[in-house]
């Protein structure tokens, strides 16, 4: 961070991008699977990594925090997909030469050059990709080297920590994320985007759900604070949505807005006793004891919500401009989009022609624009001790696949912000926190930045099914890894830790967030279903082995088959799941 930051007094911005896909490699490719992951790689991944450099160069930083979820970096590192990407890619291109020929023989002139556009756009992400080796990971990594942007983690398999049974499913989650992150990124990560933003405190909890047999279920029982188990693992901050912070109620969440909500409900639910300022970090309140003694507390930024509606908003926001490209219309079979947003409201078949160049003049005045907002919240914010700092996370495939132009967004806010010399000035989390530590801390109820700011998105009578699966589970595994017995031989190590892959398969937040939206139900039904399947199996497995101290061929093979579709987290440890365990 340079002393210009260091001594600014106009205020910091921090932009997180949460980089996640759930595991799809070995599980389809189209609509639904590696398809997604591919145009995630095309469209946002290696636009970011254009952007940074373009940024280097001229000597600014985009100083941003990059989740790329655990589940993520060992995807992009896959040799399937490694192989798979550049087919894909040189399909885009032949798609795009075949649509500039059909263009130019109908006398379409304009779409013939966006197909060019096109051509050049998936040639250059083609070249990128080559050039980095095929490792998109370690061109994010370079960055991170060189202190232009902090690359943090996410639980393990995305699991919405809230929602999940046991503790030693938190901190297996946590955990496991923090070793993947080591192994990728060659550092220990300084915080982690909590899935979903989601929060529990320390405090009596019980099963949301019945149990599937018909047994009753447990009593309520003493759970650790999200923030607990954090800190056992060493990650200093993450981020929460704005009513766990002002105690309000939810305002309308960021994927609904995408999807063009704009309820802004935001009213106080009950008294507030302080000004709780969005503008600052603070520490979660938490019990925070650690197996040696006291741990240190861990630190929470809130999400603003002003420039969050200008990002997020598919109808009110930058996104919606009538001159950017529109997401959803596409000239099959290739794919491409040749028209504009147009309006809010505009029917497809009245989608008029895009101009990417027209489109470039948007990016800069909505640049502009979010530049003085930010300034203007600042400006605003509560005065105290530390210079305020606005939080602005997003997904970062917004930037790129669900809104193209958003890339070239970033990079030309960066690029504001580093000439304004007397203006709010960029910064990561961990930067901040190392300068201005919070002095003071707040205690937050349970939520999310989902619909109501509940857990309703993941836990509703359309996904309560899933647990009735994932409970029994997570203490099945719990109940393995305390016994030990695993550990006796190589063998027994591989089952349950192919266990424990398909535990956190199983855990992943993805299958009732696509559920309840609809945008891919029965693939995440199905993906769900599977996961919990191989689990039975291998559970099967485990206990004919640990019975018989050894497996047919049949039982061999079908370890074999589960753990190279399932094969993630290669060095995974069951004894994260062992009872009490903290390390």
């Amino acid at each position: 961070m340079s002393a210009r930051s260091s001594l600014n007094s106009a205020g910091f911005l921090t932009f997180t991008l949460h980089a996640h896909l759930p595991y799809v490699v070995n599980h389809g490719t189209w609509p639904h699977g590696m398809e997604w992951l591919h145009e995630a790689a095309a469209e946002t991944y290696l636009p970011l990594l254009r952007v940074l450099g373009r940024l280097e160069r001229d000597g600014i930083g985009l100083h941003c925090n990059l989740n790329i979820s655990p589940v993520l970096l060992e995807q992009l590192t896959h040799p399937v997909f490694m192989t798979e990407f550049p087919n894909y890619v040189g399909r885009k291109i032949v798609a795009a030469r075949e649509d500039e020929a059909f263009f130019l023989q109908s006398g379409e002139m304009h779409f013939a050059e966006t197909a060019r556009f096109w051509h050049r756009f998936f040639t250059q992400a083609l070249e990128d990709f080559q050039a980095l080796g095929g490792n998109i990971v370690s061109g994010f990594r370079r960055f991170h080297e060189a202190g232009l942007i902090d690359i943090i983690t996410c639980a393990a398999t995305h699991g919405y920590l809230p929602l999940l049974g046991t503790d030693e499913s938190v901190r297996a989650q946590i955990r496991t994320a923090v070793d993947t992150h080591i192994r990728h990124i060659g550092q220990h990560p300084t915080g982690i985007w909590a899935p979903e933003c989601g929060y529990r405190p320390a405090g009596l909890w019980s099963y949301p759900v019945q149990n599937q047999d018909g047994t009753p279920i447990a009593p309520a029982f003493e759970r650790i604070g999200v923030e607990q188990a954090l800190s056992e693992s060493h990650l200093k901050f993450f981020f929460v949505d704005t009513h766990l912070v002002e105690d309000s109620e939810a305002i309308a969440s960021p994927y609904e807005l995408r999807s063009g909500v704009m309820a802004m409900r935001r009213k106080p639910a009950k008294p507030v006793q302080e000004q709780r300022s969005l503008y600052r970090p603070w520490y979660a309140a938490g019990i925070y004891e650690g197996a040696d003694g006291k741990l240190p507390p861990t630190a929470i930024f809130p999400r603003d919500p002003r420039t969050g509606l200008q990002v997020w908003s598919g109808e009110h926001g930058y996104p919606g401009d009538g001159n950017y490209v529109d997401f959803h219309k596409k000239r099959w079979p290739g794919g491409h989009r040749y028209w504009r947003v147009t309006g809010a409201r505009v029917d497809m078949g009245n989608k008029e022609p895009y101009y990417p160049h027209e489109a470039e003049g948007r990016v800069h005045a909505h640049a502009a624009h979010f530049a003085a907002l930010v300034q203007d919240a600042l400006h605003a914010a509560p005065k105290d001790s530390l210079p305020p700092i606005l939080c602005a996370p997003f997904d970062a495939e917004l930037f790129g696949h669900w809104w193209f132009e958003g890339p070239l967004w970033l990079e030309a806010v960066a690029r504001l912000l580093h000439d304004n010399a007397d203006g709010p000035q960029l910064i990561s989390a961990a930067a901040y926190l190392k300068m201005y530590p919070p002095t003071a801390s707040i205690a937050m109820h349970e939520g999310s930045w989902g619909a109501e700011g509940n857990n309703q998105v993941w836990l509703n009578p359309e996904t309560s099914w899933t647990y009735t699966h994932i409970y029994p589970a997570e203490l099945y595994v719990r109940e393995l890894a305390t016994g030990g017995h695993w550990k006796r031989t190589e063998l027994g190590t591989r089952i349950a830790q192919q266990l424990c892959r398909e535990l956190l398969l199983l855990e992943s937040s993805d299958w009732q967030f696509l559920i309840t939206t609809g945008a891919a139900r029965d693939y995440a039904e199905l993906r769900f279903l599977t996961h919990n399947e191989q689990f039975l199996e291998l559970k099967a497995i485990w206990e004919a082995y640990e019975a018989a101290g050894e497996l047919n061929e049949h039982q061999h093979s079908r370890l074999d088959a589960i753990q190279l579709r399932d094969g993630i987290f290669p060095d995974i440890d069951p004894a994260l799941w062992a009872k009490g365990s903290r390390e």
